[in-house]
């Protein structure tokens, strides 16, 4: 499951570290594993949980926490909505309401066309730009009306030939 050359990178991390330290590495595994599984699988906590000489429950733990993990597969496209408290206050539960309507998949769920999975998540760190969103735990997209998160959705469909 977990190739040699994935474990060849679970090492150029851990050498970042003292010798005694190397689950500092955890968090730089978990995502190589997401890169090269899609997600990262109670398996695979356990290979790494080996590889760094920790417990398998310290691992897992770390994966539940942070939610760029992913536990499962999901689409190629994963939308993180923030409805933390002051995105509340700005509309970010409409518009989570909004994309689930839109893709017709409930918070948590993947399109059927394996697209897109919509999840809701805590603070992204852009309050006065709410609501906000990432986009593959790495594009940060701002005052998400219903129109932008249409225009949004329907450009991502298009950039997979599925307009």
């Amino acid at each position: 499951m977990i190739s040699a050359a994935t474990k060849s990178r679970f090492d150029r991390e851990v050498a970042k570290y003292p010798a005694d330290q190397k689950q500092s590495a955890v968090m730089a595994c978990l995502a190589i594993v997401q890169q090269e599984l899609g997600f990262v699988s109670a398996e695979s906590e356990k290979v790494i949980a080996e590889h760094l000489g920790m417990a398998p429950m310290a691992v897992h733990e770390v994966t539940t926490f942070y939610n760029m993990y992913n536990q499962r597969p999901v689409g190629k496209f994963k939308l993180n909505v923030c409805t933390n408290l002051p995105c509340q206050l700005r509309d970010g539960q409409k518009a989570l309401h909004h994309l689930e309507s839109k893709l017709g998949i409930q918070m948590g769920e993947t399109t059927p066309d394996g697209l897109f999975t919509l999840q809701q998540s805590e603070c992204l760190g852009a309050c006065a730009d709410s609501p906000v969103m990432l986009v593959n735990d790495r594009a940060m997209c701002s005052f998400m009306s219903n129109d932008k998160l249409d225009q949004l959705v329907d450009e991502l469909r298009a950039s997979e030939g599925q307009a």
